[in-house]
């Protein structure tokens, strides 16, 4: 893979990384991660550069598609999980 490809790619999984983290609700950011970096991991063998375009193609549509699910999950607020809050899962009775 090219430098400048491999910089594309690179910048594309942080900015999918950066942007599956602002999903409010705990499900959906822990899912988007984990799909984010298994879908990376299970590509970084492929050398041919017509693949990593298509490939690259989607995860841009992917990245737009998680911008617009987080920006309609801002609309509507959520209590936080147990597991998100700290300080109530140190006050748990077991």
């Amino acid at each position: 893979m090219a430098a400048s490809s491999r910089a594309q790619v690179l910048r594309l999984y942080r900015a999918l990384l950066r942007e599956s983290q602002r999903f409010q609700a705990y499900g959906y950011r822990t899912y988007a991660i984990r799909r984010i970096r298994d879908a990376f991991r299970e590509n970084k063998h492929i050398k041919d550069s017509e693949e990593i375009e298509r490939l690259i193609n989607k995860a841009r549509t992917n990245l737009e598609i998680i911008h617009r699910q987080v920006t309609i999950g801002q609309l509507y607020s959520t209590q936080k999980l147990v597991i998100e809050s700290p300080e109530k899962r140190d006050n748990l009775i077991i």
